[in-house]
């Protein structure tokens, strides 16, 4: 960005991992250890410093100053703490828990059920991962008890969105790749034109803009099992719907198909071109709208007005096929808008990698 080389960063999901790697090791090995390598989702691996360093005979605390690199990030220089337990002779289990600073949902609609603490799937299997790594052999029958927490979790969390979503009392834990990719709107918008570029050089015949990593992650398993599109064709557009449907038209792409889950489709539908804007209370007032003049999809109206996400409303209707053909059908409708002319399909990925609408 303006000539300068972003610098990646790391998510608090990893950064929990790595801390719960360093406790597990020091508990383990009785012995106190300042770093720790730890696999990514992405499939790098990555090394992280360990910081306070405390060793008893049955219990082992550090943690990892989180660098989001330069991306703007509340959590930058936050300390994430790992503390682990042992005890011995009792039921065989391993436990994970938040302490000090870490949130617990109390809304539906998250990736993590209500009452749960706010540590996401993926950070939750990262975290599992390296528990059974360092501690592959175990004879004797243990409880294993593994303490996440941010000591100026609460604090910080006043600066997000989080208790909106009925995450209270601090932050959450989250990442899928396991790095934090800095955000430029004017890089991510000049990667998208480059994209679709090559997607055309390479004779690609459609192009498939997708909001995240798993909304891809579907359409790849739906579109090209067997080779169909090579990877070129494949673009992350992230938040930038109306820039990337536009170069799509501009560079007479022969086909486009929109690739997202539901929450990001709904944003779509009611018509924003940037998809990171915070209007979650507007869109569902929105959808009810549409719902009431529907006769056949009048009785779900209640829902999206009740509801506390778009995933909410989705998961509370039962996945009713008919609100998921609205949605698709004003998504294609915004494409429209958009890009007169332009031949776009939408496809809906599930919360579990699933394609619910093609």
């Amino acid at each position: 960005m303006n000539g300068k080389k972003l610098k990646y960063g790391y998510t608090t999901g990893s950064c929990a991992a790595a801390a719960v790697k360093g406790a597990s090791q020091m508990l383990r090995d009785q012995v106190l250890v300042d770093e720790v390598e730890l696999y990514l989702p992405c499939g790098e691996t990555a090394r992280f410093r360990l910081h306070g360093c405390v060793l008893h005979d049955n219990t082992a605390s550090c943690y990892v100053v989180k660098d989001a690199g330069d991306d703007p990030d509340v959590t930058n220089g936050a300390e994430i703490h790992a503390t682990a337990k042992v005890e011995f002779f009792k039921k065989h289990r391993i436990k994970l828990c938040g302490g000090v600073g870490i949130g617990r949902v109390t809304k539906p609609g998250l990736a993590v059920p209500v009452g749960e603490w706010a540590i996401n799937p993926v950070p939750r299997r990262m975290i599992m991962e390296v528990v059974k790594e360092v501690f592959a052999v175990r004879c004797i029958p243990a409880t294993l008890t593994f303490t996440i927490s941010i000591p100026n979790g609460e604090e910080l969390a006043k600066k997000t969105l989080n208790e909106r979503l009925g995450i209270v009392g601090g932050l959450s834990i989250l990442g899928t790749t396991g790095i934090v990719k800095p955000i430029s709107t004017k890089a991510w918008t000049d990667t998208v034109d480059a994209s679709i570029d090559v997607a055309l050089a390479c004779g690609s015949r459609a192009v498939v803009l997708s909001t995240g990593r798993t909304s891809e992650m579907s359409a790849q398993q739906r579109l090209a099992p067997n080779g169909e599109l090579s990877e070129e064709a494949f673009v992350m557009m992230g938040d930038h719907f109306g820039y990337s449907i536009r170069s799509c038209a501009k560079k007479h792409v022969p086909q486009v198909v929109v690739s997202g889950q539901f929450a990001k489709l709904v944003k779509i539908a009611c018509g924003h071109e940037q998809t990171h804007v915070s209007s979650s209370e507007l869109d569902l007032a929105t959808i009810a709208g549409w719902l009431r003049e529907i006769p056949e999809l009048a009785h779900l109206e209640r829902l999206a007005r009740e509801a506390n996400t778009a995933r909410h409303l989705l998961e509370a209707s039962d996945y009713h096929r008919g609100l998921i053909e609205l949605v698709c059908d004003k998504v294609a409708r915004a494409c429209t808008v958009c890009a007169p002319g332009l031949p776009v399909r939408i496809l809906l990925a599930g919360y579990q990698g699933e394609t619910l609408y093609y």
